[in-house]
């Protein structure tokens, strides 16, 4: 296994980091410019999740990471309930839904993974060593 040397080589931070550009593609194509209030709402979501993985990594402890993994999680089914929408008001065709809904998906199993790894851990993590 290589050594994590930060956030950045964590492979569900990346999942979420290209969920977080996707959006943004998304977002930059204009048509989510006729409904502010979703356009924001799927930068803020997407936004919140990398942010939180990345909060998480720096405390330094477990138990915080725990905390805000759920967090991520959170904001992951924040990021699907209006991409849900921007399809249904046709913001979005069914390829670029479908393909952001399985980064959802796959970034909250990923997310899910090392959450159930942490709880099983017996490291306490950096901050308490």
């Amino acid at each position: 296994m290589s050594k994590i040397s930060g956030m950045e080589d964590l492979r569900f931070w990346q999942s979420a980091r290209n969920l977080a550009q996707g959006i943004d593609s998304l977002v930059k194509r204009g048509g989510l410019a006729k409904n502010k209030t979703l356009e924001m709402q799927l930068q803020r979501s997407s936004i919140s999740v990398v942010s939180n993985i990345a909060e998480g990594f720096g405390r330094g402890g477990n138990k915080e990471f725990i905390n805000f993994l759920s967090i991520a999680r959170g904001s992951l089914a924040e990021v699907l309930s209006p991409l849900i929408l921007a399809y249904d008001f046709g913001y979005c065709n069914e390829d670029e839904y479908f393909s952001l809904r399985v980064s959802i998906e796959n970034t909250g199993k990923l997310i899910g993974g090392l959450t159930r790894h942490l709880k099983n851990s017996t490291i306490t993590g950096s901050k308490f060593q």
